[in-house]
């Protein structure tokens, strides 16, 4: 397998060629339909520094895809900051799953501090919300609990919605609504009518073209930050010292290889008030190591993540797909600053 040489090419930048030469393409089945998959899929890339995952999800622009890819060449070839602790914690988390669904699927992830429960799911209605959040709340009383809403609600269902799920004790409520406007008027309304429901911004950091937007204009009391979508491990701190509110580290559905920059971004955090959303492998069926990075007694340990060449043979995805990833690969990394639209080529 070509390991790419990141000294190649200034920026420390490999050369195309050798990337996608080096590129491994698996599909991982999911235990539970999650964002509307049965399968996870993943471009992994070898570097001096260990493995880099490239997996932003199929709908994403190449534009959106670039920051995916920047944060990858970072895990594969610089790796990552030093950390200020052994271990975070993490929280379950519940798809938009039936009641009768829930406590099977909070078996998977064992004792956790914290579980993030999806609501606003597409054809549901609120008072299903209702319903998991309660299950959820009858099976771990002690357990914080968080809604994630992905932008589903408007303003009016978001106030009304939060009003009803606040008896649950929430911790936070995670992008109720799609903008940041309308973060902000939830986050009003919710404080006139003395509803003690934090407001998380999701959506608001990651898919703005200014991640700081939504702390200038008040719209949120903590941010979630994503490695990947952010662009690296690096980057994300920069944003969230430079926004200044508390920060949730989460997942994208990744593989270990994912969730270990996910890890690196959480033990080097200053401060980690929140359990952090790292265990969705919990939700998957394969991965691409033997030790993946699932969480045990609600914490995952900052460590290496040894990839398997024999499950990365198991779950290979098929040529047509593995072709599809290459050349997305290949549109993307022309998008990076700094390089060329030339293939295999970078002006630093």
């Amino acid at each position: 397998m070509a390991t790419p040489d990141f000294s190649s090419v200034s920026g420390s930048r490999p050369d195309l060629s050798l990337l996608l030469a080096g590129a491994r393409v698996v599909s991982l089945p999911m235990r539970v339909r999650f964002r509307g998959i049965l399968r996870r899929e993943a471009l992994l890339l070898p570097g001096p520094a260990g493995w880099g995952e490239f997996s932003p999800f199929p709908e994403y622009d190449d534009a959106e895809a670039a920051p995916w890819l920047a944060a990858a060449l970072e895990a594969a070839g610089e790796g990552y900051p030093e950390s200020v602790r052994d271990s975070v914690p993490v929280n379950g988390t519940v798809p938009a799953v039936g009641v009768e669904q829930v406590e099977t699927v909070l078996s998977r992830f064992g004792a956790v501090p914290a579980v993030k429960v999806k609501v606003a799911e597409r054809g549901q209605t609120v008072a299903q919300d209702l319903a998991r959040v309660a299950e959820v709340r009858r099976l771990l009383p002690d357990a914080g609990i968080r809604v994630d809403a992905n932008g589903g609600w408007d303003v009016p269902t978001a106030v009304a919605a939060l009003e009803s799920l606040a008896e649950a004790g929430l911790e936070y409520a995670e992008q109720p609504v799609p903008d940041i406007a309308g973060l902000r008027a939830v986050r009003q309304e919710l404080a006139r009518r003395g509803i003690p429901v934090l407001i998380a911004a999701d959506e608001s950091v990651r898919k703005e073209t200014d991640p700081l937007r939504v702390a200038r204009e008040d719209a949120a009391d903590l941010i979630v930050v994503k490695v990947a979508p952010l662009g690296g491990v690096r980057r994300a701190l920069e944003i969230v010292a430079a926004a200044g509110l508390p920060a949730v580290v989460s997942s994208a559905l990744d593989t270990s290889v994912g969730i270990r920059a996910g890890v690196a971004l959480a033990a080097s955090l200053p401060e980690l008030p929140y359990a952090c959303g790292l265990g969705t492998l919990s939700l998957m069926a394969g991965d691409v190591t033997k030790e993946s990075m699932v969480p045990d007694g609600g914490a995952l340990a900052v460590r290496s993540v040894p990839v398997s060449e024999e499950l990365l043979e198991r779950h290979a995805a098929a040529p047509e797909r593995r072709q599809w990833w290459l050349d997305r690969l290949e549109r993307v990394y022309a998008r990076l600053p700094g390089v060329s639209t030339a293939p295999g080529t970078a002006d630093g």
